[in-house]
């Protein structure tokens, strides 16, 4: 009996053992899933803040284009009206 009550005894402690490494290895996940989550929001925050500033450089480059087209239409104008030598 003494052995029977030893086994049992272990493999009490054993489950326990068991049952506490389960809890934390799906405590340790949740963990894991939310900082996967954080991450990609602050991989998302940073790809949003490049595409701002494209957007803004995209906005500066289309008004030089214009102004030199603006410049290009005026020089041919010139070239086109002016006097032939």
């Amino acid at each position: 009996m003494d052995d029977f009550n030893r086994l049992v005894s272990e493999q009490m402690a054993t489950m326990e053992k068991l049952l506490f490494l389960q809890t934390e290895l799906e405590r340790c996940q949740k963990i894991e899933a939310e900082l996967l989550a954080l991450q990609h929001e602050t991989d998302l925050d940073s790809i949003k803040a490049d595409i701002q500033f494209m957007k803004s450089e995209l906005k500066e480059i289309q008004t030089i284009f214009e102004k030199q087209t603006e410049e290009v239409i005026n020089s041919y104008r010139e070239m086109v009206l002016a006097p032939s030598r």
